[in-house]
């Protein structure tokens, strides 16, 4: 038997119901765990078919950073979009985006310590505090494992839903940590075009919630009035 849409839906424009309808599916998780997987089966297929250019290496760590940064920002982009197009069944699907962003940067950690470093644990540790935009990259990791780890019913329960929240506000600083390594590692470059569209997009999610939650404030419609 197929969810029925949630009765803010049933006013909706037509586009808005078959689009609720599908994000409603029971498929439609299945599908989404399948689409962001296939950043992975590329990189794989690419490193064994010998597609990932002169360095397959360092094409593996940065492309791994990549798409770290874009699960980042399409989850942080959830709410607004719920809210913005009266689309609640959008939510479902911010917690599997969340664990994809954390199962991207796990997996840009990995071929970090394995290509660069071959597994040498002091001496990651030693370049980790030697080099700041890889001191920021796993400052950011640290960051986001507990809000990976809190992520499932029981520890919201555990928690308790004010302090879960609070928790997970982390993200916050997980974005700007994110950006400043992207920025330090392009900086060699002198190549910043990326890293401004990132900013550009986190920093407007960001405002955003900013925004939404001043107009939400208990007594502001009263203070204005005054």
């Amino acid at each position: 038997m197929s969810a029925s849409l949630p009765r803010a839906a049933a006013g909706a424009a037509p586009w808005k119901r078959a689009l609720g309808r599908a994000l409603m599916h029971p498929l439609a998780k299945p599908a989404v765990f399948v689409v962001c997987l296939l950043p992975i089966a590329w990189l794989v297929w690419g490193a064994f078919a010998d597609r990932l250019g002169a360095n397959p290496a360092e094409a593996l760590v940065r492309a791994t950073g990549d798409w770290t940064l874009r699960f980042l920002c399409i989850g942080l982009a959830v709410t607004p979009l719920r809210v913005g197009l009266g689309l609640p069944a959008l939510a479902r699907l911010r917690r599997m985006l969340g664990l994809f962003a954390y199962t991207y940067v796990v997996l840009h950690l990995l071929c970090y310590a394995w290509f660069d470093m071959g597994f040498d644990v002091p001496e990651i540790a030693r370049d980790i505090a030697k080099r700041p935009f890889i001191l920021v990259g796993f400052s950011a990791f640290v960051l986001m494992t507990p809000l990976a780890a809190t992520s499932f019913n029981r520890a919201i329960k555990a928690l308790g839903a004010k302090r879960w929240q609070a928790m997970h506000k982390l993200v916050y600083g997980v974005a700007g940590l994110g950006l400043l390594h992207f920025f330090w590692m392009r900086a060699g470059k002198n190549n910043f075009a990326e890293v401004f569209v990132y900013a550009a997009i986190v920093a407007a999610l960001l405002g955003w919630r900013v925004w939404d939650r001043s107009r939400r404030k208990p007594g502001r419609g009263a203070a204005a009035t005054a």
